[in-house]
């Protein structure tokens, strides 16, 4: 089934709210957020800011990200990507859309929404921002829900290996 004929398996697209500050995940669904240190400065702003919108904290943490064909590469509002995951020898394609964009001068981010065939039910977003001092930050916020199908058996190690991502996401844009 071609990715724009499948539906978000939650709603409403949205919920991490990547522009705003502060986030108060919703309930009955398993809410996360962490916020890390990038580094400091207007050069480490525009590497991450590059690096993010470019994907970045997917690839460099392990993730293959196929746009649909004929597609830009980078992320857009509205467009569906396969987000490719390698566990040994298999490949897992993740279906996903992205829902919101914020691209502000002290806050920019993405989140993106699973779609049917996903492992989970969802969203997660990728936030960066500076504070007044020059420090850049990345929050990560996600609401996660069973996956449908044979995904929902699997919850427990795709919660396992969501807790491993995480790690990698939190150091995927740290400058030097």
């Amino acid at each position: 089934m071609p990715l724009a004929a499948r539906a978000l398996t939650y709603g409403p697209a949205g919920i991490t709210q990547p522009g705003n500050g502060a986030w108060s995940p919703p309930g009955g669904r398993r809410g996360y957020e962490r916020t890390v240190r990038v580094g400091r400065g207007d050069p480490c702003w525009a590497q991450a800011r590059a690096a993010l919108l470019g994907w970045g904290v997917k690839t460099r943490s392990g993730f293959a990200v196929e746009p649909v064909p004929g597609s830009d590469p980078g992320v857009r509002d509205g467009a569906d990507y396969w987000l490719v995951a390698r566990v040994g020898p298999l490949r897992i394609r993740e279906p996903a859309r992205v829902v919101a964009v914020v691209d502000r001068p002290d806050r920019c981010g993405f989140a993106y929404g699973t779609l049917e065939g996903h492992p989970v039910s969802g969203e997660e977003a990728f936030v960066l921002h500076r504070d007044a001092d020059g420090g850049v930050w990345l929050t990560l916020r996600s609401v996660t829900a069973p996956g449908q199908g044979p995904w929902r058996l699997a919850f427990p190690v795709v919660l396992v290996a969501q807790r491993w991502y995480r790690r990698r996401y939190a150091r995927a844009l740290a400058a030097g």
